[in-house]
């Protein structure tokens, strides 16, 4: 397996909301991340794939609520973000592709 595919492994998706709009102003991204992945793994991965410098990461974990559906109870799977604060002069655009 190559090392570019391992870093798509922690790294799962960017997150769009308001928040995270909000955050980029002063050069922050958020990305869902894998639920095992940790700090200095989020960094190697931001910094190889996108080619920028981190200056700090922090994660949450948010835990999967319990909905109906069709008269049945199901959970929601927990989540795991990564708030990456990049150093200045450093910019990655997640919103394009939408």
């Amino acid at each position: 397996m190559s090392t570019k595919a391992e870093y798509y492994d922690v790294i799962r998706k960017p997150i769009i909301t308001e928040k995270a709009t909000m955050m980029s102003e002063s050069n922050g991204v958020v990305f869902e991340v894998a639920i095992d992945a940790n700090k200095p793994q989020i960094k190697q991965a931001v910094e190889a794939l996108f080619g920028v410098k981190v200056k700090a990461v922090n994660t949450s974990i948010t835990k999967g609520k319990v909905k109906r559906f069709r008269g049945s109870l199901g959970t929601r799977k927990d989540v795991k973000k990564a708030y990456v604060t990049l150093e200045e002069g450093n910019t990655i655009d997640v919103s394009t592709g939408l």
